[in-house]
């Protein structure tokens, strides 16, 4: 009788574990938790007010939508802060997911795993007012080829830059955003290239004459611009993650969550 009793108890225990995390159990850093790292700060429109906790802004809102697919509970949904460069380093990890706009790329993809891609961003042109009205308020190539621009070397924007855009002065390299934006607004560059909402919050909120000349198509790109989760190398929990993307894709809570936290991104005009 106590051996049945066992038997059942421990059935019970087993199937109370998988109920918390279905695909994810026992693949995550701590048992019926899942660890979500974000940036420090986190902006909008990829996080509110700073509070992925509050699941607001586009990311947040992705990452316990995720969390409840895979089986867990909002509260059980633990929040972290890495830096971007930080988190893309090989070795171990202090979260499960990391969600902070990586673009998934074949050179990071052999230290880090990425999940399916979450939102495809177009690359879009900040600049300064001075430069938006001396482009006429809108961007051709040509235009782009001739104004000075500043890259951040971790990011995918500088092979856009040298690639696509091809311009006849070298560009100015940069270690993060925030430098970036303040060599725009001393003057030093006239462009860089974010992705639409990032470009969109920045000309709003952290600059003073920021402008948007324009934005390019990530339908006609070769390669899109594709976010991904970003997890450990060797993740157990990837096909997890990748599984509760599909459904999320499938039943249009991903699109739902794109409409309600990143609409504004329209109206933005294609660079021809």
């Amino acid at each position: 009788m106590k051996t049945v009793i066992a038997a059942v108890a421990a059935t019970l225990i087993a199937g109370s574990a998988m109920a918390a995390g279905h695909c994810a159990a026992g693949k995550t850093l701590t048992e019926g938790k899942l660890t979500i790292a974000t940036g420090n700060p986190a902006y909008y429109p990829w996080v509110l007010n700073d509070a992925p906790e509050a699941g607001e802004g586009f990311e947040a809102a992705v990452a316990y939508a995720l969390a409840e697919e895979m089986g867990f509970a909002a509260e059980d949904v633990t929040w972290t802060r890495t830096s971007f460069d930080q988190a893309i380093q090989p070795g171990p990890k202090d979260f499960d997911l990391n969600m902070q706009q990586f673009s998934i790329t074949a050179e990071r993809d052999k230290v880090v795993d990425f999940s399916a891609p979450y939102y495809t961003a177009p690359q879009a042109v900040l600049t300064t007012q001075d430069i938006f009205v001396a482009g006429g308020t809108s961007a051709t190539m040509a235009f782009l080829k001739e104004v000075q621009w500043g890259v951040v070397a971790s990011t995918t924007a500088l092979p856009v830059v040298m690639e696509q855009i091809q311009p006849t002065k070298s560009p100015l390299v940069y270690d993060d955003n925030a430098n970036v934006i303040a060599a725009m607004q001393a003057g030093q560059i006239d462009a860089a290239l974010f992705d639409l909402p990032t470009a969109l919050f920045t000309s709003a909120v952290l600059m003073d004459n920021g402008a948007i000349l324009g934005q390019f198509d990530p339908a006609a790109a070769e390669n899109p611009d594709q976010f991904g989760a970003l997890m450990p190398e060797g993740s157990a929990l990837k096909a997890c993650v990748d599984e509760a993307l599909d459904a999320l894709k499938a039943d249009g809570s991903l699109a739902a969550i794109e409409a309600e936290w990143l609409q504004e991104a329209t109206g933005v005009p294609l660079i021809k």
